[in-house]
């Protein structure tokens, strides 16, 4: 089920968006992005559409995942 991320309280957000970046392990190449431009990036492409919130009943969990693999019925991955 996707969330609505305007409705969410914005440290609630935040914390959900900062959990996820530090959970990714992403590496980005030469040169290392801080925190929080991880976190603005990630805020922006939920804002554009490209990402959204997902709660998937399975493993009671909040994650955040491309659109295209949500409507793809990946959400419970």
């Amino acid at each position: 089920m996707i969330i609505p991320w305007q409705e969410l309280e914005k440290e609630t957000l935040n914390s959900l968006i900062e959990s996820f970046v530090l959970r990714e392990g992403t590496d980005y190449g030469e040169h290392e992005r801080s925190l929080e431009q991880k976190v603005g990036d990630v805020h922006r492409q939920l804002k554009n559409g490209e990402v959204v919130l997902v709660w998937s009943e399975l493993h009671e969990t909040v994650n955040i995942m491309p659109r295209g693999q949500m409507h793809a019925g990946q959400e419970e991955i």
